[in-house]
């Protein structure tokens, strides 16, 4: 069998292939409530054969939606909804997964069909938070410096949050860390000027996400995998850095973080990023080969075959398929043929096999 279509077990769990569709917004909830759109779209992607399909950037408080039609997980209320999304997947010999996230200084947006720029406080935008008040863009609203009583309440989201997790279903936590978002807005000397404990130093930069990672790890089952994703760099002078991620990446796995879901980028809005076919891809072999940790990969990953080679020549653990899967749904049941496999297809598209 090919390495693809092989499964992968982490801790007491097996994923039956290493396809991950990753995480990706679609900007169609209501006050973070997740509906028929979110159960077909995550849905369709089970059936269409990946292992693991991890849930899009889903906030921990209300203030820390990318946009007015981000999912939530801040209300007990979402949760219903959210284990019917996750019943169905399990039932497609999939497993669910959801991508924690707070958004910080890159809050209060207009969806991406709707251009994306920030929503003002007095035209339907909120106070967005940040370790230093410091904009995203020159035209955006200063955020809020966080003091230690906000990063508190920002750790106990992030705590209460995983709980609700557990009980909607999912069997798979990804702290989202990367894009410039809040907990890599701590990371990066960039956006963090900060002289106490959270700033500063390496080993302060990484405080808060060290901090989630233990509170989240005291109530996530300890059978359960659990995935940071993360920038490997920003792409800019003087800022975080694929070094620094491989020294982290150490720390993290001690501290019971099972894989480095491996991006890079979204700190600073004029980088410039090299993006081409599997440009990300380096980054996890470095992780992976100096770290010692599981690692995926994703980022204009689009062939079959390309994502084979990732994983033959041990680059990374996972393949994680982004907009190729919006394209294409069934890539697995694609992977199968192009790869020679037989995998496991719903009885109710057999006849098309």
């Amino acid at each position: 069998m090919s390495k693809l279509l092989s499964p992968l077990t982490i801790r007491d769990f097996t994923l039956k292939n290493r396809i991950v569709i990753s995480p990706m917004c679609t900007y169609s909830a209501v006050d973070g409530f997740a509906n028929d759109w979110h159960l077909v779209h995550l849905g369709s992607r089970a059936t269409g054969g990946a292992g693991l399909i991890i849930q899009e950037a889903t906030a921990v408080s209300a203030e820390g939606r990318i946009s007015p039609g981000d999912l939530g997980i801040y209300k007990e209320e979402h949760i219903e909804m959210l284990q019917r999304i996750t019943s169905f997947i399990h039932l497609q010999g999939a497993v669910a997964g959801i991508q924690l996230a707070h958004a910080g200084r890159k809050a209060s947006c207009a969806r991406a069909w709707e251009g994306g720029k920030q929503l003002k406080r007095n035209d339907s935008g909120w106070t967005t938070v940040a370790p230093s008040a410091i904009a995203y863009n020159p035209d955006d609203d200063i955020p809020h410096s966080l003091d230690i009583e906000g990063i508190k309440k920002v750790i106990s989201d992030f705590k209460i949050a995983a709980q609700r997790a557990i009980k909607a279903g999912y069997k798979v936590i990804d702290i989202h860390a990367a894009h410039g978002y809040l907990v890599h807005q701590f990371l990066s000397p960039l956006s963090n000027h900060r002289t106490d404990s959270f700033g500063g130093s390496f080993e302060n930069r990484i405080r808060l996400l060290l901090e989630i990672v233990e509170t989240i790890r005291s109530v996530w089952p300890l059978n359960l995998p659990l995935f940071v994703r993360i920038s490997a760099t920003d792409w800019a002078e003087g800022g975080w850095d694929i070094d620094e991620s491989i020294k982290l990446a150490l720390i993290l796995k001690a501290k019971g973080v099972d894989l480095i879901d491996t991006s890079s980028g979204g700190m600073v809005h004029n980088a410039k990023v090299p993006a081409g076919p599997g440009y990300q891809v380096l980054f996890a072999e470095r992780i992976k080969n100096e770290s010692s940790i599981l690692t995926g990969t994703v980022g204009l990953i689009t062939q079959v075959q390309q994502a084979e080679d990732i994983l033959q020549k041990g680059q990374a653990d996972l393949i994680f398929i982004a907009r190729e899967s919006l394209r294409n749904p069934n890539f697995a049941f694609n992977a199968a043929k192009v790869l020679g496999d037989e995998i496991e297809w719903p009885n109710q598209y057999l006849r098309a096999k």
